[in-house]
């Protein structure tokens, strides 16, 4: 165990481990134990210390950290795969795109580093300024903090680290705990590396303890999180004063306008809204059709769904696998049970075998419904029928989330229209919202967070502007 991967502060600690159980076979799959305060202080005065080397550390070098860690990962792919799928069930197929997907991310931070730079100025632009020679320069933050979830606890790990690495900083990391063994392996990549600045990243195991000595500790000069809501307001009101980016998540809503691909539209809102369970920021959740269609996409949205193969991770033709755990299974059928004796009903699905809950597809909603009004993370996805545009994108822009929305159409002045008029980080024309390509810009409006992901923002992000005068 290398010591900046933290197990605890003493032998008695290190001994009582917390297991990871499998949300399908329900057999034990990794076991780790829970970090402390005092833990958490001393990987942070590491990285405070390291974070002097990293800063004086050559961009070479860090890229050539980055791309050893790329061969190392690309070596293991199968057993990173197959650990992702055991320790929070996600599908086999799906685990290994999101190690092929790491894999890019961490090849899109080096490209951003090599490609950021700063600008000269010119100072005597305005008649009380004068000729010098004169720029700005980024350089790293120092420290930064970062908190990931489990439902991409490779990639969503890689979207933070490898960009606050490659541009100079030492990194604290406090990975989900449902998935402790994928961020072990994947940060042992890194502290083993022969390119590795020593003690620039540390891992800490924890939750509540760990998350608020992060976020309350003066070191980090940037906190990272990917989370709820209710935790991202908690860090906004006691992080202090360091740069925060949040990703909370969101409502995603798609509209289907009478000239969109019908078949098309009902085949990628099936997989936007059922891949990975529901478990993705931005899962299609609301799907607007226009009255004229409403009931020709219904049935080829039920079609489809019908078609999506429920069962075992480890088989490569799965498409869902199980929900996260038993407290995520209860809100998904009591949030349905709610909405059903309030009048809505069910196309199909809203049956489960254990924690694999079936892709379900609910209509005559209201607005008021939980499924419909909060963000519900699991394979839920209802129906809308509006008479138009104008309703429909009023119904999508009326959610405290922003953070993706898309529209299925072959009209060229409303696809103009929505890209200005929806609310919210990003859209998509004629695809899910689920829709996200790692280099770019990533990250919502209002309750969906603050701050881009996506490597070259997220540099942004990690780094500070320096203002350079040579008179």
């Amino acid at each position: 165990m290398k010591a900046n991967i933290f197990f605890g502060t003493n032998e008695e600690s290190r001994e009582e481990l917390t297991n990871i159980v499998n949300p399908y076979s329900k057999k034990v799959v990794s076991s780790y134990p829970i970090c402390t305060k005092e833990d958490t202080l001393k990987a942070l005065k590491i990285a405070q210390k390291a974070s002097v080397d990293t800063k004086a550390s050559t961009i070479a070098q860090r890229i050539d950290w980055l791309k050893d860690v790329v061969k190392n990962l690309s070596k293991n792919k199968e057993d990173i795969a197959q650990t992702i799928s055991d320790e929070v069930g996600k599908p086999i197929a799906f685990a290994r795109i999101e190690v092929d997907r790491c894999i890019e991310t961490i090849k899109l931070s080096n490209i951003a580093m090599i490609n950021s730079h700063g600008e000269t100025i010119n100072t005597d632009a305005m008649p009380s300024g004068k000729k010098t020679t004169a720029y700005w320069f980024r350089e790293p933050v120092g420290v930064v903090a970062c908190i990931t979830p489990f439902n991409f606890p490779l990639n969503l790990v890689a979207h933070k680290i490898a960009p606050a690495l490659v541009s100079g900083n030492a990194v604290v990391l406090k990975p989900t705990p449902e998935a402790p063994l994928t961020a072990y392996k994947f940060a042992k990549l890194f502290i083993e590396s022969k390119f590795a600045i020593k003690d620039a990243l540390s891992v800490v195991y924890g939750d509540v303890e760990v998350g608020s000595t992060l976020v309350e500790s003066d070191i980090p000069r940037v906190l990272s999180f990917t989370g709820s809501v209710q935790v991202g307001n908690i860090i906004t009101k006691t992080a202090g004063i360091k740069k925060v980016a949040l990703e909370l998540g969101g409502n995603a809503a798609t509209f289907i306008d009478k000239s969109a691909d019908i078949k098309l539209a009902a085949a990628r809102c099936a997989f936007g809204a059922f891949i990975n369970s529901g478990q993705v920021c931005i899962s299609l959740q609301r799907i607007y059709v226009d009255e004229l269609i409403y009931d020709e996409f219904a049935n080829a949205m039920k079609i489809e769904t019908e078609k999506l193969k429920v069962g075992s991770p480890y088989e490569d033709d799965t498409f869902v696998g199980p929900l996260i755990n038993d407290e995520a299974l209860v809100r998904a059928k009591s949030w349905i049970q709610n909405a059903i004796e309030e009048g809505a009903v069910c196309l199909t699905g809203n049956k489960s075998e254990a924690l694999n809950f079936y892709p379900t597809v609910m209509t005559q909603v209201t607005d008021d419904m939980k499924i419909i009004c909060e963000e519900v993370f699991a394979p839920i996805v209802s129906l809308i029928k509006v008479k138009s545009y104008d309703e429909a994108i009023s119904k999508m822009n009326n959610s405290p989330y922003g953070l993706q929305f898309s529209i299925f159409t072959n009209d060229l002045k409303q696809t103009q229209s929505f890209i200005y008029d929806a609310s919210c980080g990003g859209v998509v024309i004629n695809d899910i919202p689920t829709l996200r390509f790692d280099i770019q810009p990533y990250g919502g409006t209002k309750l969906s967070g603050i701050g881009k992901e996506g490597p070259s923002f997220a540099i942004e992000e990690y780094t500070e502007i320096k203002s350079v005068v040579i008179c």
